[in-house]
């Protein structure tokens, strides 16, 4: 038995990439902490029924389950720390007005998201509760375009989307539980030869036959939005979906907005408007967001709310990186006064300086020192590894 093997899409974080990741977790938390947003730590596992609430099928799947040996009860391990903050929010804190939180902790999948995903993501986001208006939903748009930029990771695209136009589509062509679920995994998997079968063979009435068949071609610019209006029933559902869109573009015109009502991630998670943000030279999106106005209902407080999150490690390894600083290599002499003080120095300075130990005379280079202190002309000094 090889033990020293992981479980698949399970891997270790090396020294390198783990203090890349850690870099920058302190930029971003440090990032949301200057505009309010403060820092919670959820727990790792908890009962399954609080992981779950309002969050439906697809975040159930991916969640691993045990049952706890204190109280027989079944714990789940967290695939997504979001329902946790909202219990935090709605039972905790208990605010009446607005709660700004953030969270940065691993979470563990059942099965990767994608076939080069791991399973165990570092989740780092912001929620921002007790606000209902679009505003709330540009300031999370703009802190993840800047969360993007502190990375040196350019968002090339936010696409916007709203759950409600298919919900209306949906109760409107009087589609049961089996039937939406299955054309919600069509439309997120852009399968328009199966969306046409599932359509035709339900003998879905029209207007709403050819508005679902739509959906999955009303993406674009301000322009395709407008496209959109003119092919989709006027349902009011579906104007006061289009006309929160089209405010929310115009608070963040700024930016590299496009829409994609078709894009339904988290469909049964969210309520309202759903962002995705893409980077140049990386196939799938970097960050989701949107609004989830209802899953603090079950802790007692169907609060307003709406953030993002996204995997650290996948930002870090999409972001450029400078070559890392080398180490510098101290004698092992705590009784030198002078030799304990440049070392102090150096490290006030931001260096890195580490004591040599006997007998590996050899082997510091492979551990990353590049320079040692050396005494010469009365001082000690830096010189390089020789």
């Amino acid at each position: 038995m090889r033990r020293w093997l992981l479980p698949e899409a399970i891997e270790d974080v090396l020294p390198a990439e783990a203090w890349q990741v850690e870099v920058l977790r302190r930029r971003l938390l440090d990032a949301f902490r200057g505009h309010g947003y403060e820092y919670v730590i959820p727990p790792l596992l908890e009962y399954v029924e609080s992981l779950l609430t309002g969050s439906g099928r697809d975040l159930d799947l991916r969640t691993f389950k045990l049952v706890d040996q204190l109280s027989g009860r079944t714990l789940g391990i967290r695939a997504d720390i979001t329902p946790q903050v909202a219990r935090i929010d709605a039972h905790l804190l208990n605010r009446s007005g607005v709660t700004r939180l953030c969270y940065c902790g691993s979470v563990l999948h059942t099965l990767p998201a994608a076939l080069t995903a791991s399973r165990q993501p570092l989740q780092i986001g912001i929620e921002l509760y007790g606000h209902a208006g679009t505003d709330a939903d540009a300031e999370i748009i703009r802190l993840l375009v800047l969360a993007l930029q502190l990375s040196g990771v350019a968002a090339s695209r936010i696409d916007l989307g709203h759950v409600g136009v298919f919900r209306a589509l949906a109760a409107g062509a009087g589609l049961d539980a089996d039937l939406e679920l299955e054309l919600f995994g069509v439309l997120q998997a852009k399968d328009l030869p199966t969306l046409r079968e599932i359509v035709k063979g339900a003998h879905i009435a029209e207007p709403f036959r050819s508005a679902l068949l739509a959906l999955p071609e009303c993406y674009g610019g301000s322009n395709g939005l407008a496209a959109a209006a003119a092919r989709l029933p006027a349902l009011p559902e579906i104007s006061a979906a289009l006309a929160e869109l089209a405010a929310l573009a115009r608070s963040v015109k700024d930016l590299p907005v496009s829409f994609d009502l078709a894009d339904l991630r988290g469909y049964h998670y969210h309520s309202g408007v759903v962002f995705a943000a893409y980077a140049a030279n990386h196939p799938g999106a970097i960050a989701l967001g949107g609004r989830y106005d209802k899953v603090g209902l079950s802790f007692g407080r169907a609060r307003a709310a709406t953030g993002f999150s996204l995997d650290l490690r996948e930002l870090v390894r999409l972001a450029p990186h400078a070559a890392a600083p080398g180490m510098i290599l101290a004698p092992c002499a705590p009784e030198d006064l002078l030799l304990g003080q440049a070392v102090a120095a150096l490290r006030a300075a931001g260096e890195i300086v580490v004591d040599a130990l006997p007998g590996h005379d050899a082997d510091w280079a492979e551990a990353g020192c590049d320079r040692r202190l050396a005494y010469r002309d009365g001082r000690w000094q830096t010189v390089s590894l020789e």
